[in-house]
């Protein structure tokens, strides 16, 4: 899929269903398709970012990604060894490879634990370090993501919520990762603060090399923060391109629309943009359209799409998507 450096995180038709029970004898009557055919790659030490509107799989997606779900189909390979079907109990030794960071810093901290206990529980779970060792360790990891030492015996009331960020981020670096997930880190946090935590994130890239899945709804972030960007709808990745590429010619309807309403600072050039308004709302995971999933909201809609699942496919070199707008075009 991704000519070049081989990838270190390679996903292939991964699908995350949930199952819908009802009735007095709890039957199977459905489920919800929160992930559904996704594929892509991430090469060492590139950013690659996850964008789409509430409630399409962004989160879903990256969890199921770091086996944090048992997926329903699908395979995950990370650093050469593939994980899709890995019993829970096997991932142990994986895990310090692969980390992540949660969206709400409130709720991803034990309110009990000190920030020392918090960024040292990954060193008891995984490491053979003497007690010295693991507190000399966290030091560096505190000073690493701009905390002071001092601060290693309180609990994370006493922080605002850019500390606390901070914190889950020491934690996920706590046994040298590889890749890390970064699930909207940025999203529960102040504006004035957002640009602190991503411009951390990409020093700590730089210094540690790291490998990022970078999921948001923040497009103009991702623009800063991403190396290449996945557009997802509706559980399926509908476009995969070079970050400018992308935001300079978006090839998919869905892509435009969403790239449209990013607000333009630039009052000449606001009043010249044209915004795109997507008309009805998203269908529900449990039961989408027929063909294309966008089918029901696109405006370049065809008869073909309500009938025929596009073909998720590379249509220039290094991008692809699944639209039939596409699909002659793409031999």
């Amino acid at each position: 899929m991704f000519d070049g450096p081989k990838p270190l995180v390679s996903v292939k038709d991964l699908k995350m269903h949930f199952p819908i029970y009802a009735g007095f004898f709890r039957r199977r009557v459905g489920e919800v398709k929160a992930v559904d055919g996704v594929s892509f790659d991430i090469v060492e030490g590139e950013t690659l970012g996850l964008v789409g509107e509430s409630g399409c799989g962004k989160s879903t997606c990256g969890r199921a990604v770091l086996r944090l779900y048992d997926i329903t189909s699908g395979s995950i390979s990370i650093d050469d060894r593939e994980i899709g079907a890995t019993p829970q109990s096997d991932l142990r030794t994986m895990r310090p490879t692969m980390q992540m960071v949660f969206q709400d810093p409130q709720a991803s901290l034990n309110p009990r634990m000190t920030v020392e206990a918090i960024i040292k529980e990954p060193l008891d779970e995984h490491t053979a370090l003497t007690e010295a060792e693991k507190r000399e360790k966290v030091g560096e990891l505190m000073d690493a993501v701009g905390l002071n030492r001092k601060f290693a015996k309180r609990y994370p009331h006493a922080f605002s919520g850019g500390q606390r960020q901070r914190i889950g981020i020491a934690r996920a670096l706590a046994l040298n990762p590889k890749f890390i997930v970064c699930d909207e880190p940025i999203a529960a946090l102040d504006v004035s603060i957002q640009a602190q935590v991503v411009n951390l994130l990409e020093d700590l890239q730089e210094k540690f090399g790291l490998t990022y899945l970078f999921i948001s709804h923040d497009l103009s972030m991702v623009r800063h923060i991403a190396t290449r960007v996945a557009v997802m709808y509706l559980g399926k990745v509908v476009e995969l391109a070079p970050r400018e590429a992308l935001y300079r010619d978006p090839l998919h309807p869905y892509t435009k629309a969403l790239l449209s309403a990013v607000p333009e600072p630039d009052p000449s050039l606001a009043t010249a943009k044209e915004r795109i308004i997507l008309q009805g709302d998203v269908p529900s995971p449990s039961n989408p359209p027929n063909g294309c999933n966008f089918c029901t909201r696109c405006p370049s809609v065809m008869d073909i799409c309500t009938k025929v699942e596009p073909d998720y496919r590379e249509v220039q070199p290094g991008r692809y998507t699944a639209c039939h707008l596409y699909n002659d075009t793409a031999g």
